[in-house]
C-alpha cells in the first residue's frame, strides 16, 4: 500500500473487531471519517478505502494477525 505507518484506527467493533473505522490518527491529528466509499477482505485482514471530513482520502488495512492498523493517504 505504498507508505505505510502504525498509526491508530478507531472502529465500531460489533460481532467481530474492526467491523468499520469511524476516526484516524495522523500526522498528530484526529481525522473523523466521513465516508466508507469502499471495504474488502483479503487473506489475513480487512481494508477499508476511506474520506474523512476535510476530503481527504486514506486506504486502512487491519491485519488481524498481528492486530495493527496500516494507513496510506491517496
Amino acid at each position: 500500500m505504498g507508505n505505510e505507518l502504525s498509526d491508530p484506527v478507531e472502529c465500531h467493533s460489533g460481532y467481530e473487531y474492526a467491523e468499520r473505522p469511524t476516526a484516524l490518527h495522523w500526522q498528530g491529528q484526529r481525522l473523523e471519517i466521513k465516508e466508507i466509499e469502499a471495504q474488502w477482505r483479503i487473506p489475513g485482514g480487512r481494508c477499508f478505502r476511506v474520506r474523512v471530513n476535510d476530503d481527504r482520502r486514506f486506504e486502512l488495512f487491519y491485519g488481524e494477525l498481528y492486530d495493527e492498523w496500516r494507513i496510506n493517504e491517496l
